[in-house]
């Protein structure tokens, strides 16, 4: 058993080497092997990683590669966490939306649409790769964001595909210790989309305890956690995900960016820090300092999805998935983020509630934005572009939207080939 990680010179890499490392038990597999660009990444990287698996005594199925090709071959999963720019196309994303008073983020928004633009062709050939080259029954496993553009353009091109993210995972972790239970006895009623979703529910042995949450002195940690005030949370009567402040709170948003500082640019500088650190040959498991660059509870979420897919123990899951009638409101061939239980045959989601009216509003606007998207990166359509812009409820505006994409193009002009001056 083969499990290839794609973007494995990532400074995430270790805290997944842990997961799989505590899995073996559950998950035999022969090897894991670490694909990156960066040789020089890989070597620091994968240092640490078989250091960490020499504690288990199974040094030697830590592999590292820069071809992609070696990466898949014969792979049963692959699991792709990359970066296309690195952290310097990040910083663009979050600063030059500012210029238009808009909000600058990575994932959503305008920056959100340019990391897409970017990604999806890169993560589309990833995928034509591993096609010929993996397992036929080979799964791709995406943490990279955007994840429910990046899952949408996967299935709709006929790739056998699930998104992860650790939203969700993060909730029922935290949820889990307030209560004082094992995280196993808590179950989120949690959809919506990618980076824009509601837990509606907090299960804990199967009795809701959610409006207990929003009616005690617990509402005020949870509105810090989400960045959006108390009375909103009470008056969802949910808990909005951390992305959704950017729409509720959009105003705000944009006056803090204003003044800084830049995630970007913390980010870059934990990762260099990070690097030194996993350079130290004393070293043989993740540093604390991991756990500032984001991401929590990652190892679990991926290792733990992996395994269900490979050994097929339908364990549940909160993954990005196709909606098949799970969502009211949305087609059946959008992707949606829901719980499920999964298996080697793929995810089932479970049935979820209705959303509300203000929920389901903005989700059909941003998917509508996500299919846009989409269809912008895979043509470079300059028409196609716009229409996603508008489209967009943090952009919205003609006026800004086309000098917006102007320079959205002309900044990543490196990475966006397929939008040449001569097309429409």
């Amino acid at each position: 058993m083969r499990i290839a990680v794609v973007g494995g010179g990532s400074t995430y890499t270790p805290e997944l080497i842990e997961g799989f490392a505590r899995r073996m038990d559950v998950l035999p597999f022969d090897e894991i092997v670490l694909q990156d660009i960066s040789a020089e990444r890989l070597e620091v990287v994968g240092g640490l990683g078989r250091r960490i698996f020499a504690k288990s005594g199974i040094a030697e199925r830590l592999l590292t590669t820069t071809s992609l090709e070696e990466a898949v071959d014969g792979a049963s999963a692959v699991l792709v966490q990359l970066r296309v720019g690195g952290q310097q196309a990040r910083l663009v994303d979050e600063t030059l939306p500012a210029k238009f008073d808009l909000v600058g983020q990575e994932t959503t928004g305008p920056g959100g649409f340019a990391k897409a633009l970017r990604t999806v062709p890169v993560v589309l050939r990833i995928a034509e790769t591993m096609a010929e080259l993996a397992e036929p029954d080979a799964w791709l496993v995406d943490f990279t964001n955007p994840v429910g553009i990046v899952v949408q353009a996967l299935l709709d091109e006929g790739h056998r595909a699930l998104g992860l993210c650790n939203v969700a995972i993060g909730f029922q972790r935290r949820l889990a210790a307030r209560f004082g239970v094992p995280a196993d006895r808590v179950r989120l009623d949690h959809a919506g989309l990618n980076h824009l979703s509601w837990i509606r529910a907090v299960y804990v042995d199967g009795v809701d305890r959610l409006s207990e949450l929003l009616d005690s002195t617990d509402a005020d940690a949870l509105a810090d956690e989400t960045g959006v005030p108390v009375d909103l949370l009470r008056t969802l009567r949910a808990i909005p995900s951390y992305y959704l402040h950017y729409f509720y709170c959009t105003d705000h948003v944009v006056a803090a960016q204003r003044v800084g500082p830049q995630r970007a640019a913390e980010v870059l500088e934990i990762e260099n820090t990070l690097l030194a650190m996993y350079a130290d040959p004393a070293l043989d498991s993740k540093p604390e300092l991991l756990e500032q660059r984001g991401g929590a509870y990652y190892s679990e979420a991926a290792a733990g999805l992996v395994t269900s897919l490979l050994t097929d123990d339908n364990a549940l899951h909160y993954v990005d998935v196709r909606n098949e009638g799970t969502i009211a409101g949305l087609p059946d061939d959008a992707v949606v983020e829901v719980p499920a239980t999964v298996g080697r045959t793929g995810a089932r989601p479970l049935p979820v509630a209705p959303l509300a009216p203000e929920m389901l509003g903005l989700v059909q606007a941003v998917k509508a934005y996500e299919t846009l998207t989409i269809e912008a990166a895979r043509t470079g359509s300059k028409a196609a572009a716009l229409r996603a812009l508008i489209a967009n409820p943090l952009v919205r505006e003609w006026d800004l939207a086309v000098p917006l994409l102007d320079e959205l193009l002309a900044a990543n002009a490196t990475y966006l080939p397929a939008f040449d001056p001569g097309r429409g």
